[in-house]
């Protein structure tokens, strides 16, 4: 036991260095995370995607990148949150929820568009049963282009948004 203690002390922490700061977004944006301190609650809302985006922010937050240690936090209650992160185009069936998630959601509130279908709607553009793209139907502070984006990226907008 004491071999070990010995090790721990002589060693140290072994990590990785946290990698640079983020660029600074819109001014807007710049505005709404200096007010959230460094600390945002995330709530993930999935507005009719295949869940290729949620299995990547599954991964975000997980042990390999950890999004916690930049601020992020997921939180169950869109009354507890400062940032929806809104994945899939918006379904006729979603767009009224999304719209009370969004109005549920405190003030300054951050709404992420994660995935080119919540963009653009992407391949599901002109389905019938597709109302459109996130911005249609609430308004977008930042977009993390891809099909599915990177783990990397979800963080990096995170980063943004937390200013860590």
């Amino acid at each position: 036991m004491r071999e070990l203690a010995r090790k721990i002390f002589k060693v140290g922490r072994v990590a990785e260095p946290a990698p640079p700061a983020p660029e600074p977004g819109p001014p807007e944006l710049a505005a709404r995370a200096k007010a959230l301190r460094g600390s945002a609650q995330v709530r993930c809302v999935d507005a009719g995607s295949c869940n290729g985006c949620e299995i990547e922010i599954g991964q975000a937050f997980g042990p390999v990148y950890d999004a916690e240690r930049y601020g992020a936090r997921v939180v169950a209650s869109p009354r507890h949150a400062d940032v929806l992160l809104v994945t899939g185009p918006v379904t006729r069936n979603m767009a009224e929820p999304l719209r009370r998630t969004y109005a549920a959601a405190a003030e300054p509130k951050v709404v992420v568009a994660v995935g080119d279908c919540a963009i653009d709607c992407g391949e599901f553009a002109g389905a019938y049963g597709v109302e459109g793209a996130v911005a249609d139907v609430v308004p977008v502070d930042l977009s993390v282009p891809g099909c599915p984006p990177e783990p990397a990226a979800i963080i990096e907008a995170l980063r943004q948004v937390t200013g860590r």
